[in-house]
């Protein structure tokens, strides 16, 4: 659905603030390299502790982050071959979460039904990735598709980050290309105009035309000339719960969330550029150029938004009841998808559990999320 491109007033209610999320996708936990055979990796999936391993074959495996026996988070245990065990008494539990030994039970007694809740998990784009929702859904959902990942005319930056902020001001920072303003003495881009905004049931499509200019804009591609203004067009495409982002065939960012719970969120993103130097050149200086345009380049850009992030976190944190006004329509676009998401999973959760508690609880009940349309020049969420 096209919906207008108007910048006008519109009242944000921090309801948005306080959602959970839909638990039925694929999350990025960690970088796949960094976990060797035997080691253990905990993570966070939105108030789930998680117990990552490789085990002596190579294979990852994810299970609920507590020993069935006393609740010992079984990341300070080991891998014993292709099984995890519990630091504190030695059980042992295979990649399934079953138990399949106690060391001082007699050979040949029967073992306790134990069941350590696990996870689907797999790796791809160098990423580990996990299923924290309905596990029978996992085959259904696709992970992001990185057509650049593997391709030689790109430089790809691989990137993580850690945000003390909830994850809908983390997307709403990479929806809104009106911040560019906070870059300019990086020599970010300038003059964005939103030219389209789309919508649909899981996503939100904006393009915008953006400026560059100056020499680091010149060396990326992004600029023709170092001392005059080129301008391009950028299109942000959030699929929930991630974004992949596209610069006129120039650059494109794929940027994967990790919400970990209502006031702190990661992300692993890939910047893949197309770098004007000879490719025999970039090729032996690959590794020099990529550690340079992270940490000189990119990693400054970030450091910037996630100032901006967490000192809007703490705001709302001081007083939860203040309203504030937005007047880019992709934000509210945005934040009506994150809640509607948020809400669907409930409902469906609530069908099936007969009314118990989601696996991904939060605090907001219901929320009435009105559509947008070209008809409805001033939408708002009404509490």
């Amino acid at each position: 659905m096209e919906l207008a491109t108007t910048l006008k007033s519109q009242t944000v209610q921090n309801a948005v603030r306080e959602v959970g999320i839909n638990p039925n996708y694929w999350y990025p936990v960690g970088w796949a390299s960094q976990l060797k055979a035997g080691d253990i990796m905990p993570v966070v999936i939105w108030q789930q502790a998680i117990a990552v391993y490789r085990d002596e074959t190579g294979q990852i495996h994810a299970l609920e982050d507590a020993c069935p026996h006393k609740g010992i988070a079984l990341h300070k245990g080991k891998v014993q071959g292709c099984h995890l065990t519990c630091a504190y008494h030695g059980w042992e539990f295979n990649g399934h979460g079953e138990c399949v030994s106690i060391p001082y039970l007699p050979e040949g007694q029967k073992l306790p039904r134990a069941q350590a809740r696990h996870y689907p998990v797999q790796e791809k784009y160098n990423l580990i990735w996990l299923f924290p929702g309905e596990p029978t859904l996992a085959a259904s959902q696709e992970l992001p598709n990185v057509p650049e990942f593997d391709h030689p005319d790109y430089l790809m930056i691989p990137l993580a980050a850690h945000m003390q902020s909830h994850f809908s001001i983390c997307n709403e920072n990479a929806m809104d290309v009106f911040h560019g303003f906070l870059h300019q003495n990086l020599q970010g881009w300038f003059n964005p105009v939103l030219k389209s905004l789309r919508e649909t049931e899981t996503s939100v499509c904006a393009e915008y035309d953006v400026s560059y200019k100056g020499r680091m804009a010149k060396f990326l591609g992004l600029s023709d000339k170092a001392d005059q203004v080129t301008t391009r067009r950028i299109s942000i495409n959030y699929n929930y719960p991630h974004y992949a982002t596209s610069l006129e065939g120039v650059s494109s960012v794929y940027l994967m969330r990790l919400p970990i719970g209502l006031r702190e969120s990661r992300s692993f993103a890939f910047f893949f550029l197309k770098v004007r130097l000879p490719k025999w050149l970039l090729n032996r200086l690959e590794p020099i150029v990529q550690k340079v345009l992270r940490d000189f380049v990119f990693m400054r850009f970030l450091s910037q938004d996630i100032e901006m992030m967490e000192s809007e976190q703490r705001s709302y944190l001081a007083n939860p009841e203040r309203r504030y006004v937005e007047i880019n329509p992709a934000i509210i676009a945005l934040e009506r998808l994150i809640i509607r998401q948020y809400e669907q999973f409930m409902q469906k959760s609530s069908q099936l559990r007969n009314n118990q508690p989601s696996l991904a609880s939060g605090t907001l009940s219901s929320v009435n999320v009105p559509s947008q349309t070209e008809s409805t020049p001033n939408n708002s969420f009404v509490g």
